[in-house]
Formats: C-alpha cells, sequence, structure tokens
C-alpha cells in the first residue's frame, strides 16, 4: 500500500514535465490544400510575415511525423536531410510535368478543375472537312436521286454539266444505262465514280446511285406567270370556273415544301405561287421530297404575297385560308373543309409551319377551311404538318371537280 501514493507521485511529476516540454517545444506547422480552391491554412502559430517563397517552402517539406496511438511527435527530432538531385536523366521527371505551387498562392477553383478536365480527357482534334474528289462548276448545284434527276433530263428546265453514276455492279441496270443513253443525246459527260464520292456530293442524301451536276431551279416571277394564266381555261365557262390555284406562305422546311409540291401535283391544282421572303428556296432538297414534281411543275415567286391574293380577289376569286379548329377567329367565319362547296375559281392558302397566315393575308380572306380532329386531343399535338394538312384540304377540294362529257 505504501507504493501506491509514491506511484500517484511519480505519475504526476511525469505528466507535468511532459506539459512544460510541450509548451516551450517550436509550433508545428499543419497544411491543407483543398480542391475547394481554399487558400493555404496555416496553424498553430504560422511564422509572422512568411511570403510566398516561404509558403512554398512550408508546402513542398515533409508533414512531421506523429507517434503512434495519436501523441505528438519527439520536439527535438531532427528534420529530413534534403535528397540529391538524381543525375540519370531517364528517372528525372520533366520541368513541364512538375506541379509548382503560384507565387500568389493555390490555383482557383476553375483552374483546379479545367487541370483535372485536361489530366484526364485528351484533347479532342477538330476533323479537317475533306475536300471533294471531283471538281464542282460554280453556281451549280447537285440533284440526287433517280426521279429528280430523270424527269430534270426530261423537262429541260436547267442547264447541265455533268452526271455522276455509281462505279461497279450498279452501273450495268437498266436504270443506269437509261440515264447513260439521256445524257450522251444531250452531250452530257457521264463520270462512273464510287459511292463515297456520291455521298460526299448530295452532303448524305439518297442519291440511289444517281447525281446530276446542273444550274439552280428559280421560281417564275409572277408577273411572268399572267401569260401563262391567260391559256388556260376561261373563268367564265363551267370548267374555268373550278380553276385552284395554292399559295404558299412562309413554309420554310425543304421536305414540307417538298410534299406539298407532290401532292398538288398529283390532285390537279392549276398553279402554284409561293412568297419568296422567309421561304424555303427550290433546293435539291425539296425536288427530292417532291419526288421530282419540283422539276414539272411551274412554281411562280413573288415577293408580296398580298398584292397577289388582292389582284386575284379583284378579279372575282374565292380567297381561302386555313386555320386550326381551335383557333378563335372572329372576323373571317370558319368551316370545315368538308362543308366546302367549289363552285367558282378559288385560292387556297397556307401558312408557315409555326404561326400560320400572317394577319395582313388573313384579312384578305373570305372565309377559313379547318380539319377537325376524330378525338380529344392533348396540348402540342393538336394539329397537323402542313403538309399533311394540305393534302387532305387539296383532295376535299379537287374531289368535286367536274368531269368533262
Amino acid at each position: 500500500m505504501e507504493s501506491l501514493p509514491a506511484f500517484k507521485f511519480c505519475f504526476r511529476n511525469a505528466v507535468r514535465v511532459g506539459l512544460a516540454v510541450h509548451r516551450n517545444r517550436p509550433s508545428q506547422t499543419l497544411r491543407r490544400f483543398s480542391v475547394r480552391g481554399e487558400e493555404l491554412v496555416l496553424e498553430k502559430g504560422s511564422p509572422g510575415g512568411a511570403g510566398p517563397k516561404a509558403a512554398s517552402r512550408l508546402h513542398t517539406d515533409p508533414l512531421p511525423d506523429r507517434a503512434e496511438g495519436g501523441e505528438a511527435a519527439q520536439p527535438n527530432r531532427q528534420p529530413f536531410p534534403a535528397h540529391k538531385p538524381c543525375r540519370d536523366r531517364r528517372l528525372q521527371t520533366p520541368s513541364h510535368r512538375r506541379w509548382k505551387l503560384p507565387a500568389h498562392g493555390p490555383p482557383a477553383r476553375e483552374e483546379e478543375f479545367w487541370n483535372l478536365r485536361n489530366d484526364d480527357f485528351k484533347e479532342k482534334r477538330q476533323p479537317r472537312p475533306r475536300p471533294l474528289p471531283v471538281g464542282r462548276t460554280e453556281g451549280s448545284e447537285i440533284l440526287f436521286g433517280i426521279a429528280p434527276c430523270s424527269l430534270a433530263l426530261a423537262r429541260s428546265k436547267r442547264d447541265f454539266f455533268r452526271l455522276f453514276l455509281k462505279s461497279g455492279s450498279a452501273s450495268t441496270r437498266p436504270v443506269m444505262e437509261e440515264f447513260s443513253q439521256q445524257a450522251e443525246a444531250r452531250g452530257i459527260p457521264v463520270q462512273l465514280v464510287p459511292r463515297k464520292v456520291l455521298d460526299a456530293l448530295c452532303t448524305g442524301g439518297v442519291h440511289q446511285g444517281v447525281c446530276l451536276e446542273a444550274t439552280p431551279l428559280r421560281p417564275i416571277r409572277w408577273q411572268e406567270g399572267s401569260s401563262h394564266e391567260a391559256e388556260g381555261a376561261d373563268p367564265a365557262t363551267s370548267e374555268g370556273s373550278q380553276l385552284l390555284w395554292l399559295a404558299l406562305e412562309g413554309i420554310q422546311d425543304p421536305m414540307n415544301l417538298g410534299a406539298v409540291l407532290r401532292s398538288a401535283h398529283f390532285l390537279g391544282v392549276d398553279g402554284i405561287v409561293m412568297s419568296q421572303r422567309n421561304s424555303c428556296p427550290l433546293t435539291p432538297v425539296v425536288s427530292k421530297a417532291s419526288a421530282g414534281a419540283m422539276e414539272v411543275l411551274d412554281v411562280f415567286g413573288t415577293d408580296h404575297l398580298q398584292s397577289f391574293v388582292q389582284a386575284k380577289s379583284e378579279q372575282g376569286w374565292e380567297i381561302v385560308g386555313t386555320a386550326g379548329h381551335s383557333a378563335a377567329l372572329v372576323d373571317v367565319p370558319t368551316e370545315s373543309c368538308l362543308d366546302f362547296r367549289w363552285t367558282r375559281p378559288t385560292v387556297l392558302l397556307l401558312g408557315n409551319e409555326g404561326y400560320g397566315l400572317s394577319p395582313e393575308t388573313r384579312r384578305l380572306c373570305r372565309r377559313m377551311l379547318s380539319i377537325f380532329p376524330g378525338r380529344e386531343l392533348p396540348p402540342g399535338i393538336e394539329s397537323l404538318n402542313v403538309s399533311v394538312a394540305a393534302g387532305i384540304l387539296l383532295h376535299s377540294i379537287c374531289s368535286q371537280k367536274m368531269k368533262a362529257p
């Protein structure tokens, strides 16, 4: 029992001596580098006035060792000796790969993550556009597809430069031989090329092994179309009372324009006029979407569609517009396309894919035709595509055409 007080006395003295040594030891510096972009943290009495060089030295020096079990490190322990630089160049780290702390402190958050991104992902190089393997005539365009090229050669509304056919076994097909004969009859050079060349010429379109280099096809001015109209039937006769013109305002999708032209040609529309402002031009994509109907039809163009509509109205034509079934129009009566009776020359107006007819054009309409759905439709799909609507409207009108005995 006498040894217990002696043990307690020695233990208390040992604790006091340890605390005194811990208080008199030089301050230790703890360093942290956060990916959140925080600055270098110096805790437990960092040396005052430490500049960038001192911060860099403290950051790169090894951390003080900690004894196992959470005890403090020895106060009189000597720092690690500096390593001698390696003289073998194969084992040295290149200077551009060494991480260096900038003089103004650690990098910001954006710079850190940008460096991580550059380390994790390789730099992607943009592929350079390859030049076409065959030359192109200045001011020309490339028609592609069997139907557009065949009808273009048959109608001869364009000037032709070259005919490209797919080489190999496909060039011996009867269709390809017919193309070769048509080109030779018109003095058009024929060139057999691989499929990749045809893909590059039509920029990935479905060419079916045929491409034709020709001049662009422009709409005919409406002033020039008056003579075309005079050659038609007399509006006073029973046959002339059922003339139908299709006016297109602001159709911008070439696929829609081509589909409308194809339906108009199939159902027997007498004339087509389109606004040249904010509208799709007559491109090879339109010709392909129309299955070559663009090469057959006489498409007229005007800069001011309202003037064309006003002139037709003064000549006694009925001006009919189109609108969605849910559109509320107070000034213009709206009826179903099935209730419309075609008794005199008519101009049917089709508007833009998004907003339809402009207010100025809508005021010139005597009535509006609409297609009513067969069920309740949710918002967003309560209307039809303009090419589909054009086919339904034209069929409901042209089916009333009286046949001559």
